[in-house]
């Protein structure tokens, strides 16, 4: 097969996450929680492996009649942020005005940071938290915080987007991709068992998210804090 077929197979695996959106969707609308939440793990799998094939068969330059990237903008605003908002508001984890004031800063924030130029850093990491709801959404459904907390690590993380607080990529930033790497990909089999039993709090999996989830969200300040030092 030639490169340039392999880079529209690339853009057709990418378009896959719209169906996945709408299968997700689906179940949320149901109130299928556990159901939507895997439907969003797949998406997720599906949108971490694409980046990696787009930049290896060069996809801008062997198929660029498709605009990948704002493909994959179109369906990570609704895996990311829209149906993931949708579920906090309707599951009852926020309730009567703590539930609009989340719903609104999440859609809200999240349309502008994407459409914000400068959201990549140097190092490709990302400036500011890069609205990845779908994680934040599916932590809180496991480990149900009390509705205050809830609504403060809404706030907070919409807050954060737009500051200067670095956010590492797991698989583009380069500084510690050897432990980086492999905490994503824990988290997502993390993610993909807590949804598969229910959230019951007895499982493991809660436990795994805690560990996985401090570490993705931590780890790009604390690159900022220590700075590698000069070859």
């Amino acid at each position: 097969m030639s490169l340039r077929y392999k880079a529209l197979g690339v853009h057709l695996l990418t378009a896959t996450g719209a169906v996945l959106s709408m299968l997700a969707m689906l179940a949320a609308v149901e109130e299928l929680w556990s159901l939507m939440f895997l439907w969003l793990v797949v998406a997720l799998v599906v949108d971490g492996v694409d980046g990696p094939l787009a930049r290896r068969y060069a996809v801008k330059k062997n198929w660029p009649a498709y605009d990948g990237v704002l493909m994959d903008l179109i369906i990570d605003y609704l895996t990311y942020v829209f149906i993931p908002a949708f579920a906090l508001f309707k599951s009852g984890l926020l309730t009567g005005w703590t539930g609009w004031i989340a719903i609104i800063v999440i859609v809200y924030g999240s349309v502008i940071y994407f459409a914000d130029t400068r959201m990549k850093t140097a190092d490709n990491s990302f400036a500011g938290f890069p609205g990845c709801w779908n994680m934040v959404v599916l932590v809180l459904f496991a480990l149900k915080p009390s509705e205050w907390v809830t609504l403060a690590i809404v706030v907070a993380l919409t807050a954060a987007m737009f500051s200067n607080i670095k956010f590492i990529h797991p698989v583009r930033t380069d500084r510690w991709r050897a432990l980086s790497l492999p905490m994503a990909l824990a988290w997502t089999w993390f993610a993909g068992w807590a949804a598969w039993v229910d959230f019951d709090p007895q499982s493991w999996a809660h436990w795994g998210l805690i560990v996985t989830s401090v570490y993705l969200l931590f780890a790009g300040a604390v690159q900022q804090l220590m700075p590698p030092r000069a070859a």
